[in-house]
């Protein structure tokens, strides 16, 4: 115990508030789960040791955070509560004795058992049978309008019938696991900060103001309670989540339902076993009563109700040694050390190399070759040393030496704040990232230009610099190893599509800092050309929607870069160069149109999304009741019966042909002359 428990209360208190901050207003939590949960624990056996130091504002009376005020707060109808945790089977035991002493009965209990998904807690209100608003946990009793974000994620319906008013849901808003990968490579591209997990990711997007951003992302949402039960027709919650379920909202098919703890703990160790295989990530299971009649015996304590609790797994931490510091050169020239590793299982795939991030995180931990690491995945997913274990460093270790010239090129290294920069414009590593980005989905999308054919150009010396690729023929293609003349002439025709590429993907495709599609879009509809914009000074540029002041100036920094200027030279002398903007016939004709595409198409689908936009459309995920249009493919699957039952039309791409014509646009794109 602590010498002065009151010190020690505040002390704690301020942790956890701190904690709570970060974690729900500002998205970037500071501690680890293990380390909050810890401090919270800590926490409580005070509080409960000396209740003299008890107190109603204490975080273990209260839950989350006030919501931020960029955003119009909600009141919730019911409040949204917290979770207790078990982290041993005795907490079990100790929740299970608890609900037999309120009862008064020892006979067995009925749980309903849930994956506690690691997302943002949300609450949906319906007036009237209509979706009224949508917000965050918050505080617990008033959060964040979140509606308009919302309505891009599928499974949350907008209209009901046969329900109370008001009537409110609860679920966990999350990114699946390999949309939350594509999100950081995209971040990375595009020079920006990668999200730390899943849970991260999401919170930020469904406060973003621009609803286009979570239509981009692809959150999900499982819901799994609602505000009220007294006026539905379900007596527990195995009930109440199929009837959920049959009006519309989506539910996670992996649940149970079993009588008494024992079973209840062998279905928590099995889930415990698989939960990688999960498409999200959980953090736990939820064990609850599942007789509402004895829910609302048991009651609730200011936080979290007695009926329930979250069983947290374990952060999976893994014993590894560090054999050696490789170096990675990127697209900007951003030297990233990667750890090698011996291999290890780590929640389930195995893990032999791990980001260091930068030389500063290198030297912060103090990394030598040799030393025994702790490695676990940030997020559930990136591989990310946590710690040395310095008892067990071998005799004789030297420091990392930090690189001093680039390994691919040999130019001299320069600092660019906590990262080592190549700025050798020509150096090899650099081109064959920037080929791999110039043939990238989200830029010019060149089928057949993939990392084995770069690797084959740079070896055989066929391109030098970006706009040799323009140069490349038939008769020298055929030269190499697994070229024929079919794959060959395809390429070559892949190659001759980009020469009058739009506007906006071409600015993607050179690998503007900061400049991912949105921006790029933004940039065309207001410069119209390439040329006008390489005339911009950062005081116009820094007038274009989602271009701030800071991504202005680096916008107009490599706009006058000498090697960007020689690669435009390059690609103009070849006949490369994007199209005019401003001469697309009809380039508004969807302008305010919402569409959807789904099912198999006869083009890639980034493709048509590209093309509806360059005519003003804003292509979504989702289907909601403010989608105008789904195009339909081969099997669309469930997305053109949310259609329907909403009333929204669907066409075949015959039938879209004639929607843009009749609007003045033209379908299928046609390049424009000269």
């Amino acid at each position: 115990m602590p010498e002065d428990p009151a010190a020690r209360v505040d002390e704690l208190r301020g942790i956890v508030r701190a904690a709570n901050h970060a974690y729900f207003v500002l998205d970037d939590p500071k501690l680890s789960d293990a380390e909050y949960d810890a401090a919270m624990r800590e926490l409580r056996d005070l509080e409960e040791r000396h209740p003299e130091l008890r107190s109603d504002a204490s975080p273990t009376a209260t839950v989350g955070a006030p919501p931020a005020p960029e955003l119009r707060a909600r009141t919730h109808d019911a409040p949204l509560l917290s979770l207790d945790n078990a982290f041993s089977d005795e907490e079990l035991d100790a929740f299970e004795r608890r609900i037999e002493r309120i009862l008064g009965s020892d006979a067995p209990v009925v749980y309903h058992l849930e994956h506690k998904v690691d997302g943002l807690s949300v609450n949906v209100h319906y007036r009237d049978g209509r979706l009224a608003w949508a917000a965050t946990r918050g505080d617990g009793t008033t959060g964040e309008e979140i509606t308009h974000n919302l309505r891009a994620v599928a499974g949350i319906p907008e209209r009901l019938s046969g329900v109370p008013s008001p009537f409110e849901v609860r679920g966990e808003v999350y990114l699946p696991k390999e949309e939350f990968l594509r999100i950081n490579r995209e971040r990375e591209e595009e020079g920006l900060a990668p999200f730390r997990n899943p849970r991260n990711a999401a919170a930020g997007t469904v406060r973003q103001l621009d609803p286009q951003v979570a239509a981009e992302r692809r959150l999900e949402v499982v819901f799994y309670g609602v505000g009220r039960v007294d006026d539905l027709p379900v007596s527990g919650q195995a009930e109440l989540l199929a009837w959920l379920a049959k009006r519309g909202f989506r539910i996670d098919g992996r649940r149970d339902r079993v009588t008494g703890l024992d079973p209840a703990r062998d279905r928590i160790r099995s889930w415990s076993e698989t939960r990688h295989e999960l498409p999200y990530e959980a953090d736990g299971v939820v064990v609850k009563v599942d007789a509402f009649a004895l829910q609302r015996e048991l009651g609730a304590t200011s936080r979290a109700p007695r009926w329930a609790i979250a069983w947290k797994f374990p952060a999976e931490e893994v014993e590894s040694v560090l054999r050696g510091i490789t170096v990675q050169v990127g697209r900007t020239g951003k030297i990233t050390p990667v750890a090698e590793l011996d291999p290890r299982i780590v929640d389930g795939t195995e893990v032999a190399r791990a980001t260091l991030h930068n030389p500063g995180f290198v030297r912060d931990l103090d990394l030598r070759i040799g030393d025994a690491v702790v490695v676990h995945k940030s997020g559930g997913i990136i591989p990310e040393i946590v710690r040395v274990i310095p008892e067990r460093r071998p005799v004789g270790t030297e420091a990392w030496t930090t690189p001093t010239h680039c390994p691919s090129c040999s130019a001299e290294l320069i600092e660019d704040g906590a990262n080592l920069r190549c700025v050798n414009p020509d150096c090899p590593a650099q081109l064959k990232e920037r080929l791999g980005h110039w043939a990238g989905r989200k830029a010019l999308d060149v089928d057949g230009l993939g990392e084995r054919s770069v690797a084959q150009f740079l070896e055989h010396g066929l391109v030098r610099a970006l706009p040799d690729l323009y140069d490349l023929t038939e008769e020298r293609l055929v030269a190499l190893d697994g070229w024929g003349p079919v794959s060959a002439r395809a390429l070559l025709a892949e190659l001759d599509r980009t020469r009058t590429a739009p506007l906006d993907r071409f600015l993607v495709a050179l690998g503007l800092p900061q400049v991912g599609p949105r921006t790029a879009q933004a940039l065309a509809h207001r410069f119209g050309t390439l040329d006008a914009l390489l005339e911009a000074d950062s005081e116009t540029l820094q007038a274009v929607p989602d271009v701030g002041e800071t991504t202005a100036v680096l916008i107009r920094d490599a706009l006058d870069a000498p090697a960007l200027r020689a690669t435009l030279d390059g690609l103009r002398a070849r006949g490369v160069w994007p199209e005019d903007a401003a001469r697309r016939r009809g380039s508004d004709a969807l302008h305010g149109i919402s569409v959807v595409l789904t099912g198999a198409l006869s083009r890639p689908r980034e493709r048509i999304q590209a093309d509806l936009e360059a005519l003003g459309a804003r292509v979504t995920g989702s289907v909601s009741g403010k989608t105008d249009l789904v195009v339909a493919g081969e099997a669309p699957g469930g997305k053109v019966d949310k259609a329907h039952a909403l009333g929204v039309p669907v066409a075949t791409e015959e039938e879209l042909t004639a929607f843009v014509r009749e609007r003045g646009g033209d379908w299928p794109p046609v390049a424009p002359e000269g």
